[in-house]
Formats: structure tokens, sequence, C-alpha cells
């Protein structure tokens, strides 16, 4: 059992640098934790802190119970694969792969066996004796992921090993990496921004912003209940629509039209309503939950056609996803707001996210 622990983790290199300024998690055995978040929140810096390739400058890394921080690197057992691969390349596959058991001086007969074995799986059977140079780079990565899994390592740490492969194969070994983690019961560590590697890898994912969690839950969780506005906002492609919005008599006023607002206990004089654009419907009626525009941007995705709206008598724009049998550019459309789909946060102003949870239904 590998429990990996962090608590209280803070990294500041000067008095305006704090890349990450108090993050507590745990990640279990056979969990796949992901860190995302956009580029500069402070998961790479994280995930150096728990390698030991960076000394904390408070807090504790834990591993199976036991404090790691003056540990060196090497000492900690864990693997990590990087963005660029980082492979020999005067070395053979099999010696790539094979450095980390020679480096431990086990025996011969051991490493033969654990760098086939780790091949057998990766499909990297045939490529033992050729050089990186004479690899993919899906291939170079799969040769990257061998070398760590051949460790047997206590916890694995990825550092956005797919952003260097083009979109087709990204896909293909994204596969491969939910595959091969499925089998391994060690604590996993992903760090990426591509939203669509957190939601498919992970069972639970640790949305980062400004060197602090902004939300830590399930992907199902952080898509449908987002903490607040930050994490809504980022999480989903297309973007949920974010509008500021006045309050009167229980409902938000946006220009000519009335939207229905839960009871809350204090009713705020200014809110920020929330709603993806899968969840915005067309209507040919008129009701109290429908608001009228005129569409001034087409995007076309393939299957669906996402539409961009500009909300009669106000400066707001709304986004829709439709079918891509619709031809609506340049006409005036009728949205329908369904109350289920809405999310309601605080007002804040306009500033980044609050670290607080300020979602408020």
């Amino acid at each position: 059992m590998a429990k990996l622990e962090i608590e209280n983790l803070r990294k500041q290199y000067t008095d305006r640098v704090v890349p990450v300024k108090d993050i507590s998690l745990e990640v279990e055995d056979g969990e796949f934790l992901t860190l995302l978040g956009p580029s500069g929140c402070g998961k790479s810096t994280l995930l150096r802190l728990i390698a030991g390739l960076e000394q904390p400058t408070q807090g504790r890394v834990i591993i199976g119970g036991k404090t790691v921080n003056k540990i060196a690197p090497g000492d900690r057992n864990i693997a990590m694969v990087f963005q660029s691969y980082a492979l020999y390349p005067h070395m053979s596959v099999r010696d790539n792969i094979a450095t980390a058991l020679k480096l431990r001086k086990m025996p011969s007969a051991q490493i033969s066996d654990r760098t086939q074995a780790v091949a057998d799986k990766l499909g990297l059977q045939e490529l033992l004796d050729r050089k990186p140079s004479q690899l993919s780079g899906g291939q170079r990565q799969r040769v990257a992921l061998a070398r760590s899994l051949v460790r047997e390592p206590d916890v694995f740490l990825l550092d956005e090993p797919l952003s260097n492969l083009d979109a087709l194969l990204r896909e293909q070994v994204r596969s491969d990496l939910k595959q091969i983690f499925k089998d391994q019961q060690k604590p996993v560590v992903y760090v990426t921004h591509d939203q669509t590697e957190a939601m498919t890898l992970s069972s639970q994912v640790a949305v980062l912003y400004d060197g602090l969690v902004q939300q830590l839950d399930p992907p199902h969780r952080i898509y449908t209940h987002p903490a607040n506005q930050f994490v809504a906002g980022f999480v989903g492609s297309p973007r949920m629509n974010l509008l500021e919005l006045n309050c009167e008599n229980n409902t938000a006023i946006l220009g000519d039209y009335s939207i229905k607002m839960p009871n809350f206990s204090k009713m705020p004089a200014q809110i920020v309503m929330g709603i993806r654009p899968e969840d915005i419907r067309l209507t040919p009626e008129t009701d109290a939950q429908t608001i009228e525009g005129r569409v001034y941007l087409v995007e076309e995705l393939g299957k669906e056609k996402l539409i961009n709206v500009r909300v009669k008598g106000t400066d707001s724009t709304m986004r829709a996803l439709l079918s891509a049998e619709q031809n609506l550019d340049g006409e005036t459309v009728r949205l329908v707001l369904p109350n289920k789909s809405i999310h309601w946060f605080s007002y804040n102003g306009g500033a980044q996210p609050l670290h607080e949870r300020d979602r408020i239904i």
C-alpha cells in the first residue's frame, strides 16, 4: 500500500511568485488523480514537489505513511513520465527501459524478464533494438511509459505526456494509458490542461488556479456541479455561458427578460447565471423563460453547430449548441433556458475566481 498524501504544501520563490499556495490532497492506491488547470496555475510545480525535484517552502509529502521531504528524488520510488519523453538517444529501446533496473543492480535475468513483460504489455516487442530516433512520437511515449512501469514504483507521476502528439495519436495513446493504469493498483497523479484527458482518464480531478485547489471531485461532478465561476468557465467545451445579472423580486433581469431564480435565504442584488450551450434549446413560442436574439456567428463543429446569439436589447451574448441541419445565420431566434440546467453563482464584480465555494445552489 502506498497512499500519497500532500499536507498544506506551499512553494514560494519570492514575495510575488508563489506557484503553490496551500494544497492538501490524498491519492489512494488505484486512484487516478488529474491536476487540471491553465498554464501557470501551479500544477507542474506541485508534481515536481511530489517528485522531490523541488523542495517545499512548507508542508509535507507523505508516501505510504512516511514523510519524504528530505528523501532524494531517486530514493522515493516514484516513476515520472515527462512531456519531452527524456529518452537516452544513444541507447536502444531495450536499454532505455532497463536503465532504472540496472542502476539498482538487479540480476540480469530479472531485468530481462521485467523488460520483456512490459514491452509485451505496451506492444514494443519489435522495437526493442531500435534507437529513439527511429521511433514515432507515439512509440517514444510508450517507451517512456514502459520505463516507468518496469520499475514497479509506489507512485506514478505524469507531466502532460500527450501534449507533443497530434490529435489522432493523442486519442490512441490516451486509450492505452487508461487500460494500462486500470491494472496498476498504485496512486497516479497526472498533469494536463486538456479537459478531455482529465474527464476520460481520471477517477478524481483537482481543478487548480492561482496555486490553490478550486474543486476536487469526480469528473462528472466537476462538470455538473462546478464549485465556482472559474471551474464553471474553465471546464467544458464549448464553454459555459456566464452572465452577470441584476436581481429584482426573486428574478434575474437580462434586458427586457426575466429569469426565475430559486428562493435564496438572502437575495443578492447581483448574481451570475451560468448555463451550458448544450442545455439551451430553440422554440417558436414565447414564454417567461424565453430570450430572443439574433444569430451573428455560426461555428461548424461537424455533427453540430455552435450559434452565437446577441440578446435583444442588451450587449449580452449567448452560445447554444444545435444540430448541424439547422441553418440560422443572421436569423432571429428564441432560446429556452431550462431552470434545472441553470447554475447560480455569487457575483464577485467580474474578478478572478473566489477561493471559497461560491456556487450558491
